[in-house]
């Protein structure tokens, strides 16, 4: 079968890979439907290797190349021991999250952060190919009415969520969200959701910034033209907004977020990069201003699954583009011109 797969920083290739083996017990093997290109993935091709090992990686021995795909939606195909609730057949959405299950974290539920953790499609073969191998406890089923295309694009809603829930949002809280692309939008999303009074965003791509605005920002600003910390401060009354999400991974904004945030207020780092960020304690200290980092999601998949099937999330707004899996390195290149939010890969020979 063909899989998309990183060899190195700048080396996508499609190439052709054996089929999947049986699954062993614990183990699920997954007919891919979508596989939506993450940021993440992006990144490891621009400026890797980030999060791929090039050593074997501690839980599953693998290193590049190796197939990415994290986002996806499929069937599945064979079990390799008996799952509750899933039989071959049954569509599903995958929490990707690889763990050990023994450490500290796992034992509390905090899987997301496990002291070996990875995830399929960076340190396992991924969704971007026909077929995948997945561990069987992230299989989550898809509700009836929920399309194969909304499935995959559950885990950047979750990342989203998940962010929105660590900042602690309360309905009728100001926040300033600083970048507006795939997951700055699930986290205004979810900020909608949490209800929010003010949610400002700081967005200088004018594609999206219009979408964001028209899923429902108060107010939009470009930050190439615009003070923001002044203008989210006179828009709060003179107190500063009660969050700031970080959602790019760019150090300087991390500061900003940090001395934007009101007195008491809470900055969330969503973002994820390789730079250090200043953070003088005088920013901090003094004015008990609480710096948070979120990771990814948390049980967040099924609980965005259900609020799709209940009409209470809608994440048809991050869908920019479908392309054919043989069309994957096009589709890396359109994503990185920032032309496109989410962009789902259709593996074709499902």
């Amino acid at each position: 079968m063909r899989a998309l797969r990183w060899h190195g920083r700048g080396d996508l290739r499609l190439d052709e890979v054996p089929e999947p083996s049986d699954p062993g017990p614990g183990e699920a093997l997954v007919a891919v439907t979508y596989a939506g290109i993450c940021g993440t993935d992006l990144h490891e091709h621009t400026h890797g290797p980030n999060l791929i090992r090039t050593e074997p990686h501690p839980l599953t021995g693998l290193r590049p190349p190796v197939t990415l795909g994290h986002e996806f939606s499929g069937r599945v195909v064979a079990l390799g021991s008996p799952v509750p609730g899933i039989e071959p057949g049954t569509r599903v959405a995958v929490d990707p999250c690889l763990r050990c299950g023994t450490c500290r974290w796992c034992r509390h539920g905090e899987y997301h952060i496990c002291a070996k953790g990875g995830s399929v499609g960076l340190a396992s073969p991924g969704a971007f190919a026909p077929l995948v191998t997945v561990p069987a406890y992230g299989l989550v089923p898809v509700p009836d009415g929920v399309s194969d295309q909304l499935a995959a694009l559950a885990e950047p809603l979750a990342v989203g969520l998940h962010a929105v829930r660590r900042a602690g949002v309360q309905p009728g809280d100001n926040v300033l969200l600083l970048g507006a692309g795939p997951i700055g939008i699930a986290v205004l999303m979810a900020l909608e959701l949490a209800g929010a009074a003010g949610i400002y965003v700081s967005e200088p791509a004018p594609e999206r910034a219009k979408r964001a605005a028209e899923i429902g920002a108060t107010e939009v600003f470009d930050p190439a033209v615009t003070d923001v910390r002044r203008e989210v401060f006179l828009r709060t009354g003179r107190i500063g907004p009660d969050v700031v999400v970080e959602a790019t991974g760019r150090p300087e904004l991390a500061e900003l977020a940090v001395s934007t945030v009101r007195r008491g207020g809470r900055a969330v780092l969503a973002g994820i990069s390789g730079g250090a960020a200043s953070l003088p304690l005088k920013q901090i200290v003094p004015f008990e201003r609480t710096v948070l980092g979120t990771l990814g999601y948390n049980f967040d998949i099924p609980r965005v699954l259900d609020l799709v099937a209940a009409a209470r999330f809608d994440p048809s707004p991050l869908l920019t583009g479908v392309y054919p899996l043989s069309r994957g390195l096009d589709a890396f290149h359109d994503l990185g011109s920032g032309s496109h939010l989410k962009i789902l890969l259709d593996p074709e020979e499902h």
